[in-house]
């Protein structure tokens, strides 16, 4: 995708946020690093007052040492109080839902008006959490590995400002399982 369909569709996204969050100050939240990128050029678009603020994220791993993810745990958490706010989760990929689900089950418990989610890239067909609150979807995009646009490998290419799809000769070891 190159960069300039990339910022139509965000500005497309900015103005249907604007028009359901008319009034309402959200608060976007997005994690790092992946991101950020979106969550920057997204609140340029958004033409209404909201308030920004990240998280930090990691994987769980078995508890024998190996690869397995076995869940999400919270690193960094957000700054503000999120009682009475309207919380916006800004993703890269939805892909599983496991990530989203866990962000919005943590934040429910904090009595926000409510929680819903924007992402770039959507794979619905990959869903293993069935009802997620995914509101404004970029693209919807095959089951493949992206990069650019926020999106990297080994902590490369995320500056790309376009998002490409990497090949398997391209993956590092640890993306190809063989880390």
């Amino acid at each position: 995708m190159s960069r300039e369909q990339i910022a139509l569709r965000v500005v497309e996204l900015g103005e249907e946020i604007a028009s359901d969050y008319h009034g309402l100050d959200p608060l976007l939240v997005a994690p790092l690093k992946s991101s950020v990128i979106l969550l920057a050029d997204l609140t340029r678009a958004l033409p209404i007052p909201h308030t920004l603020d990240v998280i930090e994220l990691a994987p769980y791993l078995d508890g024998a040492g190996g690869s397995g993810n076995q869940g999400v745990r919270l690193l960094k958490d957000v700054d503000v109080p999120l009682v009475g706010r309207h919380v916006l989760l800004v993703e890269d990929v939805v892909d599983t839902g496991l990530t989203l689900h866990f962000l919005c089950k943590t934040f429910g418990l904090r009595e926000p008006e409510s929680v819903a989610a924007v992402t770039l890239l959507d794979r619905p067909y990959r869903r293993l959490v069935p009802k997620l609150p995914l509101r404004y979807v970029g693209f919807t995009v095959p089951d493949e590995l992206f990069a650019g646009y926020g999106l990297g490998l080994d902590e490369r290419w995320r500056a790309l400002p376009d998002l490409h799809v990497v090949s398997a000769p391209e993956l590092p070891a640890a993306a190809n399982g063989a880390a």
